[in-house]
């Protein structure tokens, strides 16, 4: 059963008349989990259902599905030809209703462009659910943030271990592959309860400019003098645990190149730049959007001379699922024109990726009790060296 009220009290926040959530064949998974139904059993024909912003919600089923929406509030219509649908459509509350579509925002977009159609002939005014979506799915509460920042202590405790361990084996003359770094890394995993969709990302030399990079066949060794790259993202093995996600950059070596350290330098500093511009913009009372934290950050890697490296935003959204439904910091790829707002959580992770190396810092933020927070410990302020023993 869903909360009504929450759901209600949402859409008045987001200024609409009602949210209008449709499923056919289960083509839209994101409505069922916002609705909490089943995306198995028989679905041979469209369902509705709209919750207006205030008063009872109405359900749309067939005649032969009459029992689609039974676990949901609100009063039932029946319709078993198109003429009868369409009359019920016509007759329902109309005004700026909100459906899953946008034409930036992927993640959330499954209304199909008939239906649209056939929707607004109806009379409705349709806006994308966006908004609505992170004010329901895409925050965290004081339970969720606190999951969180388990999580995220066991990152960071996690990189620490993982380095000293190539440090000492490195140290022995010894080689380790990617592939085994990354073992290292589930092992601890599994040792903490913590779970993750992925296996971590492991990328040395040329791999680490590979935002996405998969070792295959245990991948390569780690080379003295190249760039490692650690990308680590995991949840507690429990109900409603919500994501952490954090990537460090080492140097397999004593001392960094000076290229590497000026690299590093301006990733550092654009992560820095977008944290100190949230609480500014916070501090003078004012609103904030995903795009314009990333349209900052980008900005320092711009005037840093390294344009040509920039292959993603600077961070997106986190809750239950890594790349959850709040909102995203991205001017560029999905431009994402929500605000940052109480029990938002997302990632920070300006990248650079030049060919030979790449360096990415990512650490991740929350918004909570008003107060803007950096999770799991202290960001990295310098690069990952081997001692050299």
């Amino acid at each position: 059963m869903i909360d009504q009220t929450r759901f209600q009290s949402a859409i008045r926040d987001e200024g609409l008349d009602g949210w209008l959530f449709v499923n056919f064949r289960q083509r839209d998974p994101l409505t069922s989990h916002l609705l909490g139904l089943s995306t198995e059993g028989i679905a041979t024909r469209p369902w509705y259902y709209l919750i207006p912003a205030r008063g009872e919600p109405l359900k749309i089923v067939h005649a032969i599905e009459a029992g689609a929406l039974d676990g949901l509030p609100g009063r039932r219509e029946l319709y078993a030809s198109r003429a009868e649908l369409l009359s019920i459509l016509a007759h329902a509350p109309k005004g700026r209703v909100a459906a899953q579509y946008s034409q930036e925002l992927p993640i959330v977009s499954f209304l199909d462009h008939g239906t649209a159609l056939l929707l607004e002939a109806s009379g409705f005014t349709l806006v994308s659910s966006a908004g609505l979506i992170q004010r329901t799915i895409g925050l965290i509460d004081s339970h969720g943030a606190a999951s969180h920042e388990r999580a995220a202590r066991h990152l960071y405790e996690i990189i620490d271990l993982v380095w000293k361990r190539i440090d000492r084996t490195m140290a022995e003359r010894t080689r380790p592959t990617e592939g085994a770094v990354q073992s290292w890394i589930l092992a601890e995993f599994e040792a903490r309860s913590l779970v993750s969709d992925h296996s971590p990302i492991v990328g040395s030399g040329p791999h680490s400019s590979d935002p996405h990079y998969e070792p295959r066949g245990g991948g390569s060794s780690l080379v003295p003098g190249e760039v490692l790259q650690l990308d680590i993202w995991a949840k507690e093995n429990a109900p409603d645990s919500v994501y952490a996600d954090i990537s460090w950059a080492g140097f397999l070596a004593p001392e960094a190149t000076e290229e590497v350290r000026s690299v590093f330098d301006a990733v550092r500093r654009a992560r820095d730049r977008a944290v100190s511009f949230i609480r500014e913009r916070r501090a003078a009372e004012k609103s904030v959007t995903g795009a314009e934290v990333d349209a900052e950050a980008r900005a320092i890697l711009v005037g840093s001379g390294y344009a040509r490296g920039i292959k993603h935003r600077t961070g997106h959204g986190i809750d239950r699922e890594l790349h959850g439904y709040g909102v995203n910091l991205d001017s560029v790829e999905f431009p994402d024109n929500r605000s940052i707002i109480e029990g938002s959580c997302f990632s920070v992770e300006p990248g650079l990726y030049l060919g030979d190396f790449g360096l990415r810092s990512e650490i991740d933020v929350y918004l909570l009790d008003s107060e803007l927070r950096i999770s799991g410990g202290t960001p990295q302020t310098e690069l990952l060296l081997l001692s050299g023993a």
